[in-house]
């Protein structure tokens, strides 16, 4: 059963997340375009670079799902399913805070990924500068493996999912939601940038996605109904 809620939190922290992405690959994904082949509609090359890129999270997003189907898959599957879920809030906490400015040591766990990230990008050299569509793919794909904490935590919930579908659609909708600010990145680089760097726009996105995820977890526990009864 999907979890409706849970794909519009990660649809949200996509494009929330836009102060992280621009900060992070948006020089990346400038870099690309600027690179572009002239014969080619720039438009249509930057769109299928991160659709490869989204493609990537699909991907990672099944890999965890399945991981969390196998791992839940037992009897004691539902509290194992539960405590992911927790875990994976208690992320999103910290990924908001870190997007905030407030809690810059979440910035660690974006270590985890580098000796993957290490391996990929000798073999996106090779494709770089982007000559035609197939590479523009091939760029975006690779991409998306490079180490970020907004992946990570979005990751996590899709482990909690326990269903590959579910966590394929989770990193699907997460994708989407960063779709809008990358896209404007590789059009508009200069100006977006400094928009989503201001320290305004970072405190209110970090935010929302923390009090969402407090929700969340408050629903998760029922301290709602405890409010009510009382």
């Amino acid at each position: 059963m999907l979890d409706i809620p849970l794909l519009f939190s990660s649809l949200m922290l996509g494009f929330l997340g836009g102060v992280h992405c621009v900060g992070m690959c948006g020089g990346l994904c400038a870099a690309f375009s600027l690179q572009l082949p002239p014969n080619i509609s720039r438009h249509k090359l930057i769109l299928l670079m991160n659709l490869g890129r989204i493609g990537s999270y699909v991907m990672i997003g099944a890999l965890f799902g399945l991981f969390g189907q196998l791992g839940t898959s037992t009897v004691v599957g539902n509290e194992i399913r539960s405590v992911l879920f927790v875990i994976a809030q208690v992320l999103l906490i910290f990924a908001g805070l870190y997007l905030s400015g407030l809690f810059a040591g979440f910035a660690k766990i974006e270590k985890v990924g580098v000796p993957i990230w290490r391996k990929l990008q000798p073999i996106m050299h090779k494709f770089l500068p982007i000559q035609n569509v197939s590479g523009s793919l091939i760029v975006g794909a690779l991409w998306g493996w490079i180490p970020c904490g907004l992946v990570y935590s979005v990751s996590a919930n899709a482990l909690a999912s326990g269903h590959i579908i579910t966590g394929a659609l989770i990193m699907l909708a997460f994708g989407i939601g960063t779709l809008p600010n990358l896209l404007a990145v590789g059009l508009f680089a200069a100006q977006i940038k400094n928009f989503f760097q201001h320290k305004a726009v970072r405190l209110t996105a970090g935010l929302i996605i923390v009090l969402w995820a407090v929700y969340r977890l408050a629903q998760f526990f029922g301290l709602f109904h405890i409010v009510q009864a009382a």
